[in-house]
């Protein structure tokens, strides 16, 4: 999981693809957001985990939750379903 990626030289700043490993935080849809959003997840863990556990849920619970990844970039239910379903997904 990459943090904080290197700056020497810029490498290891712009991945391709999407980064499964990213640290990333469930959020309950509704929760406030604001200055302390972070300390107002669920759960962490990486990206693909979080996607596989929204996903995994019964379709009208989906939408009862949201994933923020890095940058502040926030997946709803219907792009963490498609995610879920792409072939480079590590929980297929």
């Amino acid at each position: 999981m990459v943090d904080f990626p290197s700056s020497y030289k810029a490498e290891g700043t712009n991945r391709a693809g999407i980064q499964w490993d990213d640290r990333a935080f469930l959020h309950a849809t509704g929760d406030g957001e604001g200055v302390l959003d972070q300390a107002k997840a669920i759960r962490s863990g990486t990206f693909a985990e979080l996607v596989g556990q929204v996903a995994s849920l019964p379709e009208d619970k989906q939408g009862e939750y949201y994933i923020q990844k890095a940058g502040d970039r926030e997946y709803h239910a219907a792009e963490i379903v498609a995610l879920a379903k792409r072939d480079d997904f590590p929980g297929k």
